[in-house]
């Protein structure tokens, strides 16, 4: 009986991991091939009998002389060119793993995600990853040459964590994870999730706001509920001919505008201001930098997501608050998250913070930095192609596309489909919130305290409870003891997967709750509607 082989491809875009000499210079891919070839397959082999390597040397970065680049000089047009060679190749091979320098592998972590995958402007996938993408590197390099300056005989590096990552990200491609992972130092993180914690030791990455997605210890041990899901149906797959097409649609389309919507970082910190001349250093630096042509601004505040505004008793009348309302009068989009490593943004439990949305800042929630920074460029890049305006954006940005954030506005009958007592959901402007009452259950209200929607008609007619948003469609309230006390009624016997959602703004007088099965792509109830 003939063995099944499954193929993972090896893309190797430069990095510590592929260097060797010194100082430490990267070598070309196809002499890491070479080497790799000789000197690990055998061992891999070994363990992995029915999985071939194949090592792709024919993507290469346009700057670099070598084909390949330190991930210092990455750019986001190497980003599309990682995503380009992926869909690409992508009915050839079973797993795809990119070996890639630490210094911004954080960044193309997150931004792959985005690339990869196609979503309507409610963020539904409509072109989704169906095999992992493993991105890994180390902070030692895998080969050293015996020779000085000959590439063409090398040996395995004395005390390499190169290795066991290299290892451990092939072993991970071959577990069919539907999304993009960074695999290192025995830990597999989702990829639009991880920070570099460690410039020095093999521990160099984390996922504060996520737990890892698997872990290898003596055996690699997987956490299935904390990965995302399989494509929701077959025609969303990128598998499925007609949806590969369509990623490679959009990407193409991000690739020929991604240059034009620069996106910037930028950290609160002390700094000068003056409260009766209206001046401020940070004004000045947003307002210099805005005219540039910026199209987005990640703001790294303080903890948890406090912003200077140059007007402690008044924020309104600072000239940072100006600056930022000047820029997003300009279009320019600015999230607010956080430079603490963990943690969530709340930008109204102080005072210094709760001005923001007053100049168009949107919550990252617990996105990561860079996560934020790739969402808002890409995301912009693929407006014009999805026809999306620029409103629909800023709710993206919002939602949970990939994993990258966490659900605040919905429940999803395949991921985070529970809404327990005292735990609750709003609208992305925070005009409205369902919370779980432990005493009246689920109750509609808006941020003033108006009463919208109980599943029994009343507050006090409610009754306590959690609910679920089950996978057939049916939305449930149950009981302590799990008995059924109310239900939508949408259940469907050959399974729904659906949410149930908060769209629109209050105050904008647009406000909904719906159940929508996303699988048929069917509004399946509406609960409470404004207008």
């Amino acid at each position: 009986m003939e063995i099944e082989v499954m193929k993972v491809c090896i893309l190797n875009t430069g990095g510590t991991i592929s260097c060797v000499g010194d100082p430490l210079a990267p070598m070309s891919a196809a002499d890491f091939a070479a080497a790799a070839q000789t000197i690990l397959d055998p061992v891999l082999a070994e363990e992995f009998p029915d999985t071939t390597l194949v090592y792709e040397t024919d993507l290469v970065f346009p700057e670099s002389s070598t084909g390949t680049l330190d991930s210092t000089n990455l750019q986001p047009s190497d980003w599309c060119l990682m995503a380009g060679y992926i869909l690409d190749n992508y009915a050839d091979y079973d797993g795809f793993v990119i070996l890639h320098g630490t210094d911004s592998m954080d960044f193309t972590g997150s931004a792959l995600p985005f690339l990869l995958n196609v979503f309507d402007a409610q963020g539904f996938g409509t072109a989704l990853l169906s095999k992992p993408v493993i991105i890994t590197g180390s902070q030692v390099p895998m080969f050293a040459e015996t020779t000085p300056g000959d590439t063409s005989d090398l040996t395995l590096n004395f005390n390499t964590d190169a290795f066991q990552n290299f290892c451990g990200a092939v072993a991970c491609a071959r577990l069919g994870i539907p999304e993009v992972g960074v695999y290192f130092d025995s830990c597999l993180y989702r990829g639009d999730r991880v920070l570099k914690v460690n410039a020095s030791e093999f521990v160099a990455f984390n996922s504060p706001n996520y737990p890892p997605l698997a872990q290898y210890g003596i055996r690699l041990t997987q956490y299935p509920g904390r990965m995302l899901p399989d494509p929701v149906s077959t025609s969303v797959s990128l598998d499925n001919a007609t949806a590969l097409a369509a990623a490679q649609a959009q990407l193409t389309a991000i690739s020929d505008t991604i240059d034009d919507f620069p996106v910037m970082q930028f950290n609160a910190f002390p700094a000068a201001y003056s409260t009766s001349s209206s001046t401020a250093i940070i004004a000045n630096l947003i307002t210099a930098a805005a005219g540039t042509g910026l199209t987005g601004l990640v703001l790294e505040s303080y903890g948890e997501g406090n912003f200077p505004s140059g007007n402690p008793d008044n924020a309104s009348q600072g000239a940072i608050y100006a600056a930022l309302k000047a820029a997003d009068n300009a279009d320019v989009v600015i999230v607010d998250s956080t430079q603490v490593i963990a943690g969530t943004v709340n930008d109204s439990a102080y005072a210094a913070g709760a001005w923001l949305p007053e100049v168009g800042a949107l919550s990252a929630s617990d996105m990561t930095p860079m996560a934020a920074f790739t969402k808002t460029m890409i995301l912009q890049a693929a407006a014009a192609g999805n026809s999306w305006t620029l409103d629909q954006v800023k709710d993206l940005i919002q939602l949970n596309l990939f994993g990258e954030i966490q659900n605040v506005s919905r429940l999803d009958s395949r991921s985070n489909s529970e809404l327990l007592a005292g735990q609750s959901i709003m609208a992305l402007d925070g005009s409205a919130t369902l919370s779980n009452d432990p005493v009246s259950g689920p109750v509609l209200s808006a941020s003033d305290g108006t009463f919208l929607w109980a599943p029994f008609g009343s507050q006090a007619a409610g009754h306590p409870g959690s609910l679920f948003m089950q996978n057939d469609g049916n939305l449930v309230l149950r009981s302590a003891d799990n008995e059924p006390i109310w239900a939508t009624d949408t259940g469907v016997s050959g399974g729904a997967s659906s949410v149930l959602m908060i769209s629109g703004s209050y105050g904008s007088g647009n406000l909904t709750l719906s159940v929508y099965n996303y699988s048929g792509q069917t509004l399946s109830a509406t609960l409470y509607s404004q207008n």
